[in-house]
C-alpha cells in the first residue's frame, strides 16, 4: 500500500506541475487576446471607408465597370485564401474552420470545379497536406502582430490569376470574433465583390490624379487585401481567445484530477494505518 501511496503523491505533483504551466498559458493568452482585440478594432474603419470610397467611385462613373465587380457567365476554377493559425494547444479553433469547408471543396469538386487554395498559417498547411488539393501559395510564422506585407503577395498570386482569367471566384475561409467564448468559422466570396444599394454616391465626386479608372483600380486591390488582412488580424484575436479558454479547461480539469488523487491518496493512507493497526491488535492478542 505504501508503494501505491507514493505512485499517487508522484502523480499529484506532476498533475499540479501541469496545471502551473497551463493557469500561466491562460494569462499569458488573455493577455495577447486585449492587445489582438486592439487590433482587430484598429483596422475595421480602414477597411470600410475603402469600401466606401469605392461605393462614391463606381457610383460616380458607371460608364467603367470594373472586373472585380463582374460575376462571370460560367465558373470553372475558384480560389480559396484559408487562414489559419501557426501553432496549436487552442481548441478546435482550426478544425472546425476546415470542417466548415470540406462540404465547400466537395460540392465544387462534384460540380467539376477545380479549386487553387491560398494558405495563411501553419495549421492549414498540414491539414492540406495530407487532405491534398493543389495549393498555390503559402505563408506562415506571422507571428502575433502579422504585417501586411508579409501578406501581399500570397493574395497577389491570388487576384493575378484572377486577372488572367484562371480562376472566377475567389473565396476567403478564416474565423469571426463573435467574443472571447465563441468563435465563428466562415466563408465568404471576396471576388467579385457583392453589390449594394446605391446611395447618393452620383452627386457628388472626387478629384481625381491621374484618372478615377486608376483610383479605381487601385482602390480594388488594396480593399481586397485590407479585407484579407482584417480577416488574418481578427483569427489572430479568435486563436488567443480560443487558446485561452482551452487552457483554462486544461487547468479546471487538472484541479479535479487533483482533487481526485488526493481523496484517492488519503483513502490509501488510511486502508494502510487501519493494516497496521489490525497487525498490532492482532499481535497482541497473540501474545
Amino acid at each position: 500500500m505504501a508503494g501505491g501511496s507514493k505512485e499517487i503523491r508522484a502523480k499529484i505533483g506532476s498533475v499540479t506541475n501541469t496545471k502551473k504551466i497551463t493557469k500561466a498559458m491562460e494569462m499569458v493568452a488573455a493577455s495577447k487576446m486585449r492587445k489582438a482585440q486592439a487590433r482587430m478594432e484598429a483596422t475595421k474603419p480602414y477597411v470600410e471607408k475603402v469600401k466606401r470610397v469605392i461605393g462614391h467611385v463606381a457610383g460616380a462613373h458607371p460608364e467603367y465597370k470594373h472586373p472585380y465587380t463582374q460575376v462571370r457567365a460560367q465558373v470553372k476554377r475558384v480560389g480559396l485564401i484559408m487562414i489559419s493559425s501557426d501553432r496549436g494547444l487552442c481548441g478546435g479553433l482550426n478544425s472546425n474552420l476546415f470542417r466548415k469547408a470540406l462540404p465547400l471543396l466537395k460540392q465544387w469538386n462534384e460540380q467539376g470545379i477545380e479549386v487553387e487554395l491560398a494558405l495563411v498559417g501553419n495549421k492549414a498547411q498540414t491539414f492540406f497536406r495530407s487532405y491534398g488539393g493543389n495549393v498555390v501559395a503559402t505563408v506562415s510564422d506571422l507571428g502575433d502582430t502579422p504585417h501586411i506585407e508579409d501578406l501581399v503577395g500570397t493574395i497577389k498570386v491570388v487576384l493575378d490569376k484572377f486577372d488572367a482569367g484562371e480562376i472566377d471566384e475567389v473565396y476567403l475561409a478564416s474565423n469571426e470574433f463573435v467574443n472571447t467564448m465563441a468563435q465563428n468559422p466562415t466563408i465568404n466570396k471576396l471576388v467579385p465583390l457583392e453589390a449594394e444599394e446605391k446611395t447618393d454616391a452620383g452627386h457628388w465626386d472626387y478629384l481625381y490624379e491621374p484618372d478615377a479608372k486608376s483610383a479605381l483600380d487601385l482602390l480594388m486591390r488594396r480593399y481586397v487585401e485590407a479585407t484579407v488582412f482584417g480577416s488574418v488580424v481578427e483569427n489572430a484575436a479568435c486563436e488567443q481567445g480560443a487558446r485561452m479558454m482551452a487552457m483554462k479547461n486544461a487547468t479546471d480539469n487538472a484541479g479535479e484530477m487533483i482533487n481526485e488523487l488526493k481523496l484517492s491518496y488519503n483513502k490509501a493512507r488510511q486502508a494502510a494505518i487501519t493494516a497496521e493497526i489490525s497487525e498490532i491488535v492482532a499481535g497482541t492478542a497473540a501474545v
